[in-house]
C-alpha cells in the first residue's frame, strides 16, 4: 500500500507545478491583454514606461533596444506567448515545447526587466526559469492532451499496414510457418 502511494506520488510530483505554472501564465497573458496601462505609452507601469526604466541595468541592454523598436508589437508577442506557454502546459498539449517556451520568456525578463534586483532571490524571473526546466524535461507525460493524441495515434497505426485479407506479397502459408518452426496465427491481430 505505502510502495503503491510513493509510485503514485512519484509520477504525478511534477502536476502541481504543472497547475501552477500554466495558471499563472495563462492570467498574465489575460492580464496584459485586458490591462488599461500596459499598451498605455504615458501611464505609470506601462511596458514602455518599464523598458526605459530598465534599459540601462538590464544584462543585455540590446534586448531591452529591440523591444523599444515596436514596443506594442513585443508587448502582444509577450502577451500572447505567455498565454499560449500557460494554456499548453496546462492542458499538457505540446509540453515540452510550452515549457520551453515558458523558459525563454522567463529568461528574456530575468535577463532585462529584474536583473538587476538585489539581493538577485527577490526577483521572480529566475525562480520562474528554474521551475520551467524541469517540465523540460519531463514534458506532460500524465494527465495531458498530449497523453491522448499519442493514443489516438498509436491506435490509428495498429491496423494501417496490415493488408485486409491477412495475407499479401511475402506472407507465408500456415504450412510454410509450421515447417519454419515460425508460430502459426490462425487470425490476424486484433
Amino acid at each position: 500500500m505505502l510502495e503503491t502511494w510513493r509510485d503514485t506520488a512519484r509520477r504525478y510530483a511534477l502536476l502541481p507545478l504543472r497547475i501552477f505554472l500554466g495558471v499563472t501564465f495563462t492570467y498574465a497573458g489575460i492580464d496584459k491583454l485586458t490591462s488599461n496601462t500596459f499598451f498605455t505609452d504615458s501611464a505609470n507601469g506601462s511596458l514602455l514606461q518599464t523598458l526605459h526604466g530598465v534599459r540601462d541595468s538590464a544584462a543585455i541592454p540590446a534586448m531591452v533596444d529591440l523591444a523599444l523598436k515596436a514596443p506594442h508589437g513585443f508587448g502582444y508577442a509577450i502577451a500572447l506567448g505567455e498565454l499560449a506557454v500557460g494554456l499548453g502546459v496546462f492542458f499538457g498539449l505540446l509540453g515540452r515545447v510550452a515549457a520551453l517556451g515558458g523558459a525563454l520568456i522567463s529568461l528574456s525578463l530575468w535577463l532585462t526587466v529584474s536583473w538587476s534586483t538585489t539581493p538577485y532571490y527577490y526577483g521572480n524571473d529566475l525562480a520562474y526559469l528554474m521551475a520551467w526546466l524541469p517540465m523540460v524535461l519531463a514534458g506532460t507525460p500524465y494527465l495531458s492532451l498530449d497523453v491522448l493524441v499519442k493514443k489516438w495515434r498509436a491506435g490509428a497505426d495498429v491496423g494501417a499496414g496490415a493488408p485486409a485479407s491477412g495475407g499479401g506479397p511475402g506472407a507465408a502459408t500456415v504450412e510454410e510457418s509450421a515447417a519454419s518452426g515460425r508460430p502459426v496465427r490462425s487470425a490476424p491481430p486484433a
